[in-house]
């Protein structure tokens, strides 16, 4: 008889972990300490699991996964909307910390065709950076949205201030950004090659080192579609739908795409060319963009896969 494979999945919540396994039914619960963790291993261990899965769960899932990285369980961390979408096709509509566990355990059992590599966990620091700077970004864009309907002068004074004092705050960040990138010898190689390409200025080079370490390493179809920028077909039938970009890692392209934005008008001469013909072929302003988004990603995947600087005459990668 074949060895039976045992998957474990783990529901995370800030008290505590739920963890069940698959195909057999165990169960546990355990602190979200260095104790649960620990218990948690042995336990693992004595149900013969090699492979866990869990949930992105606001960072609270970080310490577990480290954890058991560093045991040398293979652990998968998943799209929390995929799995969802799993249990209702399974017509599993319960919710709760047990049966999320189950879920999460089937799903990576069935549904994950390869564990991805290992957290870097070298980049925590860069990615917690710039985390706080987008969170300080979008802090000042609400104190803009306010003050456009704002008319007493007294809170007009005090949201400007505000504002002010958020743009203060993300100088300094971006000044940490740059010494820790330069501070770092393979960060900044990476990140002096990357803003050879026109449009790619500090933050979006930083961006691509943190939270997208894979850059250079796929082809330009797979890089495109772990930032989302790949368009998928919507056929059925003679009908032939809209290409839609969909999944992929949001906060990376939003930056990317704030990036070009510029980049389409002003910076990229092949970025621009593309956006006119696009446009000039009936395709709508936000098409085009993205279109000019993905090209941007492609040219900075090239210059790492080449390892050499930008030229408008390589051959993309």
């Amino acid at each position: 008889m074949a060895h039976m494979i045992k998957t474990a999945g783990i529901d995370v919540s800030k008290p505590w972990l739920d963890v069940a396994i698959w195909p057999t039914r165990e169960e546990i619960r355990v602190n979200r300490d260095a104790a649960g963790l620990a218990r948690l291993i042995v336990w693992l261990g004595d149900h013969e699991v090699t492979r866990v899965g869990l949930e992105a769960s606001g960072g609270y899932e970080r310490e577990a996964l480290d954890t058991l990285q560093a045991a040398g369980f293979e652990v998968a961390l998943l799209n929390a909307l995929r799995v969802r979408r799993f249990a209702e096709a399974k017509g599993r509509l319960a919710k709760n910390d047990r049966v999320d566990a189950r879920t999460v355990a089937q799903f990576t059992a069935v549904m994950l065709e390869q564990v991805p590599p290992q957290r870097r966990r070298d980049l925590d620091e860069l990615v917690e950076l710039l985390t706080y700077r987008n969170r300080l970004v979008g802090w000042c864009t609400d104190c803009s949205n306010q003050l456009e309907h704002l008319r007493d002068r007294g809170l007009r004074k005090a949201v400007v201030q505000r504002q002010a004092s958020f743009e203060r705050e993300r100088a300094k960040i971006d000044t940490r950004l740059a010494d820790l990138i330069a501070g770092h010898g393979d960060w900044n190689a990476l990140a002096r090659r990357l803003r050879t390409v026109p449009g790619v200025g500090p933050v979006v080079s930083a961006s691509l080192i943190a939270l997208l370490p894979e850059l250079g390493t796929l082809s330009r179809r797979a890089i495109a579609s772990l930032v989302g920028l790949a368009p998928f077909d919507h056929d059925s039938g003679k009908h032939r739908g809209e290409r839609h970009i969909w999944g992929g890692r949001a906060r990376l392209r939003s930056s990317v795409y704030a990036a070009t934005l510029p980049a389409a008008f002003q910076w990229n001469s092949q970025l621009i060319a593309l956006y006119k013909r696009l446009i000039a072929a009936g395709k709508p302003h936000k098409v085009a963009l993205v279109a000019c988004t993905r090209k941007l990603v492609i040219f900075a995947n090239t210059v790492l896969a080449r390892g050499t600087p930008w030229t408008k005459s390589a051959p993309t990668i």
